[in-house]
């Protein structure tokens, strides 16, 4: 596997090595307010190529009073930091502003789920 995988270090608000097969955010999304996650967003929009997929890894808010784990997370968020959950609608929009399409949510067993997503 080593020969296909690489690991960079870098700045994601500046720039994130191109034509890579898959983009890996692992809860991170969550740790921005809207701006600066469609700024990181749009960093990697920009390297990514036509058949790349964008892959997040971040608590999925369900609509309505629905318990949810995430829930707890977006209050600690918004409380000590500037990021936030979010439902699914609000992850197509951040996507949609950034130049993705949102493919879909895999739900978990733990309060993560998978957001695929692919160059619009």
């Amino acid at each position: 596997m080593r020969e296909r995988v690489r690991l960079v270090a870098g700045d994601f608000f500046d720039s994130v090595p191109g034509d890579g097969d898959v983009y890996l955010l692992s809860m991170i999304v969550h740790d921005w307010a809207d701006q600066e996650a469609i700024r990181l967003l749009q960093v990697i929009r920009r390297a990514i190529p036509a058949n790349g997929r964008l892959l997040v890894v971040d608590a999925v808010l369900p609509a309505g009073d629905v318990p949810h784990f995430g829930k707890l997370l977006d209050l600690t968020m918004m409380a000590m930091l500037t990021g936030r959950e979010r439902t699914r609608d609000e992850f197509r929009e951040l996507l949609r502003a950034a130049g993705f399409s949102l493919e879909r949510v895999v739900e978990t067993p733990s309060p993560s789920s998978l957001i695929e997503a692919r160059p619009a």
